[in-house]
């Protein structure tokens, strides 16, 4: 048995999506099963401790305050 997932936008699904799928399983008889995804950012922003934590980075990030520049030849 064979899973594939495809995440996409409601309004993006098309004839290249069902041409995947048909090339993909042929005559197998298969499933399709639709479960809408919450979006990351708000699930990220739900607890209040994971909220503040990410809020005061990306404040940190803003002002520049413990930012990291690597050193390029390290990465070759």
């Amino acid at each position: 048995m064979t899973e594939t997932i495809y995440r996409t936008r409601a309004n993006e699904v098309g004839q290249q999506l069902i041409d995947s799928i048909k090339s993909l399983y042929g005559e197998k008889e298969i499933e399709i099963t639709v479960t809408e995804q919450e979006d990351e950012t708000e699930y990220l922003l739900k607890s209040p401790a994971n909220r503040e934590f990410l809020l005061q980075a990306k404040e940190r990030i803003e002002s520049g305050i413990g930012l990291v520049t690597p050193n390029k030849e390290q990465f070759g």
